[in-house]
């Protein structure tokens, strides 16, 4: 009997063409709040994010992800119904239900199974776990992964003062994007092998609340919140968690950092993204940086990263790629792929 594996057949990315810099974010919150005298500069410095994308008013994540979904479909001659499995992975839903999958899959004109999986900035990353194991189980064929990330939406226009603004400035670091995931069986390994860890215990490191979810009815309608950091519980969390993973894969597999084509690494500063690269040992140069011109693309990160460094020839088939997921929670994970 022939054993069944998964690979990574394809991977696309849209960016929406609006873009907005930092500076004109700060010019934008300066108009809103002209009683307030907000510090300049403290969101590049903090993230080292020039510009972002921001989707068009009527858009919504399931048109992110669908721009996404039919060009991966394109590109290799698929139609919707050659899938059959749909998989929304992403935090920003349209609605809290349906599950948006159903809303990705009528809009690409799809007939198959759909639901969403979502755990923060790894929810693009645990449902190529899921998909992994519902094909070389024989359960589903062809499985497309899409995500769609609005999280410019939760930016906070109005503030009460210099305090707020400090608390909330994570929120004004993030873009909009759309991915998508091709996965399908294979003879020969594609997906070689992943792993995953938490701490759970520090999941109140970073934050976006509903207010007022409650029976009370005078409470009023739920309200989503902006993103909060408290750094200190999160570099706590970080710490406590079993980031030896990394290392115990490759070892498992053979391999080191050098080995790969590119790692794409979850992003939410630039100077994070370099302080964990020296604490797991990974090379500056194969790092696939978006952080700057993007901003946080929160779930939709690595297959965007994946998407640009394919298209700029950094990643041709048969390479390595190693795919690192850090999302609040803590969750942390890893994927190593042979492209």
């Amino acid at each position: 009997m022939t054993t069944v594996h998964t690979r990574l057949a394809g991977v696309a990315a849209h960016l929406p063409q609006t873009t907005m810099t930092t500076a004109e974010l700060e010019d934008r919150l300066a108009e809103r709040n002209p009683t307030l005298d907000l510090p300049r500069g403290i969101i590049h410095a903090g993230s080292g994010v020039r510009r972002r994308h921001l989707a068009a008013p009527a858009e919504k994540p399931s048109d992110l992800a669908v721009h996404a979904g039919r060009q991966l479909l394109a590109d290799h001659g698929l139609q919707p119904h050659d899938v059959d499995l749909i998989i929304f992975a992403g935090v920003t839903p349209d609605m809290i239900e349906p599950a948006t999958a159903h809303i990705v899959a009528a809009k690409l004109g799809a007939g198959c199974p759909a639901f969403d999986l979502r755990n923060a900035c790894n929810s693009v990353l645990n449902a190529v776990q899921v998909a992994d194991a519902l094909i070389v189980t024989g359960q589903h064929r062809r499985v497309l992964i899409c995500c769609g990330e609005m999280a410019t939406a939760l930016m906070p226009w109005t503030l009460s003062g210099t305090k707020e603004y400090v608390t909330v400035a994570a929120a004004y670091t993030v873009g909009d994007a759309g991915a998508a995931l091709l996965l399908e069986p294979a003879t020969e390994p594609g997906l070689l092998g992943h792993r995953f860890t938490a701490h759970s215990a520090g999941w109140d490191g970073a934050t976006v609340r509903v207010a007022n979810l409650t029976t009370d009815p005078a409470a009023g309608w739920p309200v989503i919140q902006p993103l909060t950091v408290d750094v200190v519980r999160l570099a706590r969390s970080i710490e406590q968690t079993d980031l030896t993973i990394f290392r115990k894969l490759l070892a498992e597999l053979g391999l080191t950092w050098d080995d790969f084509a590119a790692v794409c690494v979850q992003q939410v500063s630039l100077a994070a993204l370099w302080k964990f690269c020296d604490h797991v040992g990974i090379p500056q140069d194969k790092i696939v940086v978006t952080i700057v011109q993007h901003g946080n693309l929160v779930a939709a990160t690595l297959p965007v990263q994946l998407a640009q460094a394919v298209a700029a020839g950094r990643v041709r088939r048969g390479d390595l790629v190693a795919l690192i997921g850090l999302a609040s929670g803590f969750s942390a994970g890893i994927a190593v792929v042979r492209w």
